[in-house]
Formats: C-alpha cells, sequence, structure tokens
C-alpha cells in the first residue's frame, strides 16, 4: 500500500478504533471483516469529499480536504462512521478551489463504514465465492470484499465513468484489482456469471431479472429497494432459479437511487381549482413521512411525488401528482381535519388509505414483518407471508 509513513501510522490506529466502535454496535460481527476494516485505508478512497453544513437554511455542503483543516482532522473525518458526498448532479466537483455547493443533489458518496459492515455481515461470503457489486462508488467497499475473498473474486460495475476511473485509481493505490466496469448494474455482467452473491450499494425500484440469471441458486442478492418519494428499506433475496423471496431488514438505509431509474423532473400537471372529486380524508400528509405510514404511502404509491404549497393566499395544500397516469391528490386542511380532492386514473389517496389501514390492522409492524418474491411474471412486497396482502413493485 503506498501512502506516507507519518499518515499510515495514525490511519491505522484510527482504523483499529473505527473496527472498535463497529464491533461494540454489533454491525461488525466476524474476525474476517474486522481484518479488512483494520486494512483497507478508507484515506485513500475519500481523499476529499464534502459534509453538510449545519447552517440553517438551504442545505449547504462545504468541502473538506486535508489541506483545507488540516491532517489530524481530515483523517479523524475519514475514519468517522460517516457518510461523505463526493459527487453532486452528476458532475464532477472543482477541487482546484473548492467552494461550498447548495441547491444540489448528491449522487456519489462514501457510505457510512457501519452500513457497508452490516451489509457485507449480511452477504454470507465464504472463500471461493464470487461477488457482484452493482455501484463501486468510491471503491471502499470494493475494496473490503477484495480483502476478505480476494481480487479476483470480486466484479463491481459503476454507471458514472469518472467516479469508476477514481474508484479504479485508489483500488490501484491500495494494491487490489478487481475486475471493474462501467455499465448499467441492471443488466448485471453475464460474462462473468454465475455469482454466487450480488450485493448493491445503490437502491431500485425493482430487482432486474438478469441478476436472477447470474446468481446461482441458493445464492444471495443484497439490495435497497426504494421508490422516488422514499426509501423502502434493505432486502435479502435467496435465489432458487427463475425466483427469488427474502424479507426486509429493520434497518432504513437510504442509497440514492440507480440512475437509470431516477424520477423524471417533471412531476405532473398541477390540476386545477375544480378538477376531481372531494371528500373528508381519514389521513393527512404527516403520513407521507411518518416512518411506518411513509412505507406504505410508497408501496400504495410507486410513482406518484408530493410537495406543499399555499393556494389563493390560504394555507398549505399538499400535492400528490402521478406523473405516469395523471392522478392527483390534493390535501386541504380544514377546520376538523382534511379534505382531499382526486382525480385521473387512480384515486391515489384511496389506494394510501387502504395501504395504511392494513399496515394497522396487523399491528403497525416494522419493515422486518414485510417480504419480497421476485419471477419473471411479477414481483410483489408481501406483508406477513407470501399468501397475505400484496403490493406490486413498478415494472
Amino acid at each position: 500500500m503506498a501512502g506516507e509513513p507519518g499518515i499510515e501510522t495514525a490511519a491505522a490506529d484510527l482504523r483499529r478504533r473505527l473496527a472498535d466502535r463497529l464491533e461494540e454496535d454489533g454491525r461488525l460481527r466476524s474476525p474476517a471483516w474486522r481484518a479488512a476494516v483494520e486494512a483497507v485505508p478508507r484515506h485513500l478512497f475519500v481523499p476529499r469529499f464534502y459534509r453538510e453544513s449545519d447552517a440553517p437554511g438551504v442545505t449547504t455542503w462545504e468541502p473538506v480536504t486535508r489541506e483545507a483543516v488540516g491532517q489530524e482532522e481530515w483523517l479523524r473525518l475519514v475514519y468517522t462512521d460517516e457518510t461523505w458526498m463526493t459527487q453532486f448532479d452528476g458532475r464532477d466537483a472543482d477541487w482546484s478551489g473548492p467552494e461550498p455547493i447548495s441547491n444540489a443533489a448528491p449522487t456519489s458518496s462514501s457510505t457510512l463504514p457501519g452500513l457497508v459492515v452490516r451489509m457485507l455481515e449480511d452477504l454470507d461470503v465464504h472463500e471461493g465465492m464470487k461477488v457482484l457489486e452493482i455501484g463501486t462508488g468510491t471503491g471502499y467497499s470494493t475494496a473490503l470484499m477484495c480483502h476478505r475473498l480476494g481480487s479476483e473474486a470480486v466484479t463491481s460495475i459503476e454507471t458514472d465513468e469518472c467516479v469508476a476511473r477514481r474508484a479504479r485509481e485508489a483500488l490501484s493505490r491500495s494494491g487490489y484489482t478487481p475486475h471493474l466496469l462501467v455499465a448499467d448494474g441492471r443488466a448485471g455482467h453475464l460474462d462473468g456469471a454465475p455469482y454466487d452473491r450480488l450485493i448493491a450499494t445503490c437502491g431500485f425500484r425493482n430487482i432486474p431479472l438478469a441478476w436472477l440469471d447470474q446468481v446461482l441458486p441458493g445464492g444471495v442478492i443484497l439490495t435497497t429497494l426504494r421508490g422516488w418519494m422514499r426509501s423502502l428499506g434493505l432486502v435479502k433475496l435467496i435465489v432458487t432459479g427463475d425466483s427469488a423471496s427474502g424479507w426486509f431488514s429493520d434497518d432504513d438505509p437510504s442509497f440514492m437511487i440507480a440512475r437509470q431509474q431516477d424520477a423524471p423532473e417533471s412531476l405532473g400537471m398541477i390540476p386545477g381549482p375544480d378538477d376531481g372529486t372531494e371528500r373528508k380524508a381519514t389521513y393527512g400528509p404527516d403520513i407521507l413521512t411518518s416512518s411506518g405510514p411513509a412505507f406504505m404511502t410508497q408501496l400504495a404509491m410507486p410513482e406518484a411525488r408530493f410537495f406543499a404549497m399555499p393556494v389563493d393566499g390560504g394555507p398549505d395544500s399538499t400535492f400528490v401528482l402521478d406523473s405516469g397516469t395523471d392522478s392527483f391528490a390534493v390535501l386541504t386542511p380544514t377546520d376538523n381535519g382534511w379534505q382531499v380532492r382526486q382525480g385521473g386514473p387512480r384515486r391515489l389517496w384511496d389506494a394510501v388509505e387502504s395501504a395504511v389501514a392494513t399496515w394497522e390492522e396487523y399491528g403497525s409492524p416494522s419493515p422486518a414483518a414485510f417480504g419480497v418474491t421476485v419471477s419473471r411474471e411479477a414481483q410483489v412486497v408481501w406483508l406477513g407471508n407470501p399468501h397475505g396482502p400484496q403490493w406490486p413493485l413498478p415494472s
């Protein structure tokens, strides 16, 4: 591993401390993954990054470099259990004179080590296995797998050419040589198949069927399912040939969505004041952001998004728009609750209230009570067991 002796000594100590913390938290559970955390130099994978400012107002990201904050503070930040942003809006930052960034969407990052390690532990790998990673990112998680299994056992796919180039350079400097590709991860990598394990470090709206073809029966697919409104959660699927099934975890990781599945820029047409039909709403818009109910609203309205704005100088109304079907729901506060106005082919709020009512009927369970079944015919999320209430994943 190339590096400056002074930095390497300090970094090695910080890696041991990080491993201690992750072990105490229960995320790092095995000696083999602890050895990987202690060996892989995260500072080579995130030599500069952005952290969120705590200043009030619009979300702003501040650049962090070794030169700007000093070597000691830079290393301390690198080895904290935090996610650091490395790219916004699909464009590389100008590190010749970095400035704070506002009004931008993060598009690449180095995920907090605690989540990376927790996922790798759940992947349940053993010597001799081959792993396909979707979303190389900085290459840090790739390096951990290379250390654990050997570089020849790891294939990693990144959709962004610039991100992939930086990861390749960092992996090379660290002494790892996995098979790296720049491609659409939804297609997997057939030439390297079959794989024993597949792990995705970005969110997907559904499970690409190509993954089923490339993972051996009995193999594991570990990925985050998410929608345009929020993450559904981390799901671990066991492949059984032409299908796969498994359960969500209790964790709620929110990875960036795969770029090929990102939401369209247009939310859809805002309805006129007389469009649709009205009724009293059983639930108000708070269920769109409350943890358990929001899980259900994402299942019930996979194509929808929402926002709030005042109407005719009055209080804020919440607009829920489905750009695919031009369906809408508008929630307006009243003296004794909420009124909903709906229109279009789908009654969005009817679907939401039905889903939330079902969730409450089953005792308001955590995501771990939900499972997923994937086949060539359908992809569904179910509650309790595969024969319980079901909601389709978007195609």
